[in-house]
């Protein structure tokens, strides 16, 4: 029967993230004192709010069908988040609910793109924008973000504008970004909508970590800008914010014409999303947010200790990032004298000191062999042992070849 499969899928990549997480949970199910920087979660857990939410509605027997675009309320509370942030002009009929913001980005994809189509992907990046590219025939192409140790991430607008075709379809962008933690400047959102005015392009402005900002770096949304559904798709969720990640929610919001086809791909793909997890989602945007507050404030706290702890570990080149929840320290100096490549660092940190970050290679193809992400959803106290061992790896290393 394995004849018969796709040839396409052998050019699939999985998300390396879920692979080193069982590396984890294997180790820790042994008892292996693990310190993970791989999981792109938080580990705080759900508020107690949205968990009893979710109760009550299991307790009202809301376990059926819902509409496939997502119960009124829940795409009503939704609408009202985005106004009232963004001035988005936002109307629950240019909303679908959908299984994760993962899903949102395949549905979005998924109703613009025929085979041969390109997709112009930040390079590195959250894998799903190149992958659902792949899987529905088209051709992802790759713009690698320039990197300076004082200025961090960038984007060269110049090269991608020269990138474009006529079978240029979407610009994905993650703000702020995964794996990086750049928050690119509005100047740069506006300059995006402007090259896909021009080009007559769609920009998937993937804002899932739109709350975790950090030292009042300016964000923007593409929702900001006036006419902005002519033009982009915008794709959020309920994951990070409100720690729900295996609750799987997310939205993708677009012009009404376009929720409109879009909803044909959806309910052919997952039906409808999670009926008492919609409810408990009302409840999230609805209610207390002091401990999501709390939650990204611990946060920023944490990033000052990863970031300083990195910058004490020879051969790394480290930036403080401005949003979400990872560093991706550029560690090419010290591959080259330990005579490694990415992936292989990555298992001697596993095997040698039960230690567990992601290789760039995980986000990039391209570039990925120069970096490694860390995130810093684990506490003060891990983070500064965890680094301590990476320290540790690599002088035993250094003074192996010495």
């Amino acid at each position: 029967m394995s004849l018969h499969l796709r040839s396409l899928l052998d050019e699939i990549r999985g998300e390396l993230a879920f692979k080193y997480i069982a590396i984890a949970k294997s180790l820790m199910d042994k008892g292996y004192d693990v310190i993970s920087f791989g999981a792109g979660q938080p580990d705080i857990p759900t508020p107690d709010h949205i968990i009893e939410a979710a109760k009550a509605s299991l307790d009202r027997r809301f376990t059926g069908y819902t509409e496939t675009a997502g119960i009124l309320k829940l795409r009503e509370a939704i609408a009202d988040y985005l106004n009232e942030r963004y001035g988005a002009s936002v109307s629950p009929d240019e909303i679908i609910v959908t299984t994760g913001a993962k899903t949102a980005i395949f549905v979005a994809i998924a109703s613009y793109i025929n085979p041969g189509d390109e997709v112009i992907v930040i390079d590195p990046s959250y894998p799903a924008y190149s992958e659902a590219a792949k899987l529905l025939g088209g051709v992802p192409k790759y713009l690698t973000l320039k990197f300076d140790r004082l200025r961090g991430f960038e984007i060269d607008l110049e090269k991608l504008e020269s990138m474009i075709t006529k079978r240029t379809k979407i610009i994905a962008f993650n703000n702020p970004h995964n794996p990086t933690g750049a928050v690119f400047p509005p100047r740069v959102v506006d300059e995006l909508m402007r090259i896909a005015e021009k080009h007559k392009l769609i920009i998937l402005s993937d804002e899932i970590y739109d709350n975790f900002i950090y030292d009042n770096a300016p964000f923007k949304s593409v929702s900001q800008i006036s006419g902005w559904k002519d033009r982009a798709i915008l794709i959020n969720g309920f994951s990070k914010t409100f720690s729900m990640t295996g609750w799987r929610l997310g939205y993708v919001v677009a012009r009404r014409d376009v929720i409109e086809k879009m909803i044909r791909v959806a309910v052919n793909v997952y039906s409808c999303a999670t009926s008492f997890a919609q409810e408990a989602a009302i409840s999230a945007l609805k209610g207390d947010w002091t401990p999501s507050r709390k939650m990204i404030e611990l946060f920023r706290r944490r990033r000052d200790v990863v970031y300083e702890e990195l910058n004490k570990v020879e051969g790394f080149e480290v930036w403080k990032p401005l949003g979400a929840f990872y560093i991706y320290p550029n560690v090419s100096k010290i591959l080259k004298r330990i005579n490694m490549t990415v992936e292989e660092f990555v298992d001697y940190l596993i095997d040698k000191q039960r230690v567990i970050v992601l290789p760039g290679s995980a986000f990039s193809e391209i570039s990925g062999g120069d970096y490694i992400r860390l995130s810093y959803s684990i506490s003060e106290e891990k983070i500064r042992e965890g680094v301590r061992r990476i320290r540790e790896a690599i002088n035993e290393l250094l003074s192996r070849g010495s």
